[in-house]
């Protein structure tokens, strides 16, 4: 099956149960507006590899308590595409989306081959996510390239949307929509000066007060930074920011607030992990100039990709995964600003590792 032909399955059967998936991890988020919380990642296969697909789970009771898979994105069952790095995203019309990425590997562990860079990003949409038995568009191919995190909707109401070429020049691109998601165009993109500092991207775009874009990348030296004035269209080549990271996925998103949230492996913003371990969240009242606060969300080692969401009453639900060739489990923090600011739990509603998911599967390699 080639990278422009997928496959959705609605039912998924007990060869994708809890009980056989042998490792997972990389997960998003969203919150539908009557509170119902869904979870997507990917597994399948020993690791990152040609048999992984994509699941999507849902919770109706403010993450106490999870569905099994309710959906499941395998484009070619034990061929050779992949489907990986899922995305949630609610849109300013209220649809939920749900983005993917397909690749076509001829070996059976691989990240980038020249030989073989033939991916595609997908997306459908769901008009109401409200219930369990959500209907979904057809699925559509959005471009060539790799997207894992939510689109920024931008004050001149263009939609923005973080891709990737992974490792390759100007890899740290940005699709635009200007007509409510209907098209998306290839439209500017970011410069990692060193192919050495060069890593996956998973670059992430805020809009400042004064109307500039501000771009955080993973590169390997940790997150570099990029910024544009024309609205994306131009940028300028990235360089290490100030916020000290291990190489590994981060999350940065505006609060209704006003504030910055960022989530980051460090129990501050100027340290820096040897691995993954103690992802902390963090707020800025000055757009990343300053940062306050510092709450612990986990410390062990193995925890890795944050995604979040924030609620109209101002609560934060942020999903992250531990452990993924191991215990395999995907959690979910419920916390608010406050939390953050003490760097501890204040608010009674709020919970720290409320589990998610856990596969049983031995990995057996």
């Amino acid at each position: 099956m080639p990278t422009d032909a997928t496959r959705v399955i609605t039912n998924p059967g007990p060869e994708f149960a809890d009980e056989v998936r042998r490792w997972q991890g990389i997960p998003g988020l969203e919150r539908a507006a009557n509170g119902r919380l869904w979870a997507t990642w990917y597994s399948g296969g020993v690791t990152e590899d040609r048999h992984n697909y994509v699941l999507l789970a849902t919770s109706a009771d403010d993450g106490a308590t999870w569905s099994r898979a309710k959906l499941v994105i395998d484009p070619d069952g034990p061929g050779p595409v992949r489907a990986f790095d899922p995305c949630l995203w609610h849109d300013p019309l209220g649809r939920m989306w749900l983005f993917w990425n397909q690749k076509l590997c001829n070996r059976e562990k691989e990240f980038t081959d020249e030989q073989e860079r033939t991916w595609r990003l997908w997306a459908m949409r769901a008009e109401d996510s409200s219930r369990e038995d959500t209907g979904w568009s057809q699925p559509e191919v959005i471009g060539e390239a790799i997207m894992m995190n939510k689109p920024t909707v931008l004050s001149t109401g263009e939609w923005m949307l973080c891709s990737s070429d992974w490792f390759w020049d100007r890899s740290a691109r940005v699709f635009r929509s200007t007509d409510r998601g209907a098209h998306w165009e290839m439209w500017g993109s970011a410069h990692i000066p060193e192919k050495a500092d060069r890593s996956f991207d998973e670059h992430m775009v805020v809009e400042r007060r004064d109307g500039s874009l501000w771009m955080l990348i993973r590169t390997k030296y940790g997150i570099g930074e990029s910024f544009s004035s024309d609205r994306g269209r131009t940028w300028s080549y990235v360089r290490p920011s100030a916020i000290a990271h291990v190489n590994s996925r981060f999350f940065i998103r505006r609060l209704r607030s006003g504030d910055l949230l960022l989530v980051k492996h460090g129990r501050t913003i100027a340290e820096k992990t040897e691995k993954r371990s103690h992802l902390s969240a963090f707020l800025s009242p000055d757009d990343g100039r300053t940062w306050e606060g510092g709450l612990m969300l986990d410390e062990r080692l193995g925890v890795s990709y944050p995604d979040g969401v924030e609620a109209p009453d101002g609560t934060i639900y942020l999903i992250h995964d531990f452990d993924r060739y191991g215990v395999k489990e995907i959690f979910l923090s419920r916390i608010t600003a406050d939390d953050i600011r003490a760097g501890r739990i204040t608010s009674p509603k709020s919970a720290l590792c409320l589990l998610v998911n856990k596969a049983f599967g031995a990995r057996g390699i």
